[in-house]
């Protein structure tokens, strides 16, 4: 090879190399902007909504939470709010807390026999606990209420979710017993849920009856409410009744009568042209 070539050939690759170097210098030095993943659960709960469209999505998913017979009145039977089960509007740990739930999904879901995501999980809510029937998964309705929860989520590593988020465990001493349960009613709860267990507006939702959730919700399991009793109730003193109160308190209210969940019911959403997707 002569001479001016083969300087020609080292020229061209000592200037790919330079090139090269140059430009990993300058994306180590500068690296493409990141989604920001510092979000806390402390930070996530109290937290400014963004302003703009994806911050209004996520506003109207926390209505949806804490107003759901107003601003989804067409998929409910039940006199409850999500925020019933979901104290804070999803923000209270061990009462149903939303915070960092989103990484967990998709799911194993026992009852359903199968992985679900969290649109499932939402419509089981709906299904259930609300006595009625859940939203188009492609609904605002549904799309407004997983950003939400995926809002209050940023930061948690997936598959793992955050911390000390999970319902507490109840431990009595006596096997939960209905009739001191009754008493335990009768002197912390009643003045909010009243005698008949019906409650009062969305404030004090009803804890059985017609407009209560039905008995396949989570709440009609003992260890669903046990925990949630002891972490958040009663409203204006959370966390001052003993495992054993909470416990007896929470057959009480299971031993009462409450909607039967037909399991049997077709639930179908509203077609969509494929344009739509």
């Amino acid at each position: 090879m002569s001479g001016p070539r083969r300087a020609s050939i080292v020229m061209v690759i000592a200037g790919t190399c330079f090139a090269a170097v140059a430009l990993a210098s300058h994306l180590l030095a500068d690296p493409a902007p990141q989604a920001d993943l510092s979000g806390t659960p402390s930070t996530n709960a109290t937290a400014t909504i963004p302003p703009g469209p994806q911050g209004e999505l996520i506003a109207y998913g926390r209505d949806l939470v804490t107003d759901t017979p107003k601003y989804a009145g067409s998929y409910v039977t039940a006199r409850l709010s999500c925020a019933a089960c979901h104290p804070g509007a999803g923000t209270q740990p061990h009462a149903g807390s939303f915070l960092g739930i989103y990484a967990l999904f998709p799911q194993w879901n026992k009852r359903a026999n199968r992985f679900i995501a969290l649109q499932d999980r939402v419509a089981e809510c709906f299904l259930y606990s609300m006595n009625g029937h859940p939203p188009a998964y492609y609904s605002r309705e549904m799309v407004a209420i997983t950003e939400y929860i995926a809002w209050l989520s940023r930061g948690a590593p997936t598959g793992v979710g955050f911390p000390d988020q999970e319902p507490i465990a109840v431990n009595p001493l006596k096997p939960p017993d209905v009739t001191r349960g009754q008493a335990v009613y009768a002197a912390r709860c009643i003045s909010c849920h009243g005698v008949d267990g019906n409650g009062e507006s969305m404030t004090f939702p009803p804890l059985w009856g017609p407009q209560s959730f039905n008995d396949k919700a989570g709440m009609s399991r003992m260890d669903r409410i046990a925990p949630f009793v002891k972490a958040a109730m009663p409203q204006n003193a959370p966390g001052t009744l003993s495992d054993q109160e909470a416990a007896d308190v929470a057959a009480y209210v299971l031993s009462q009568p409450r909607p039967h969940f037909d399991k049997d019911r077709q639930i179908e959403f509203p077609g969509a042209n494929a344009g739509y997707f």
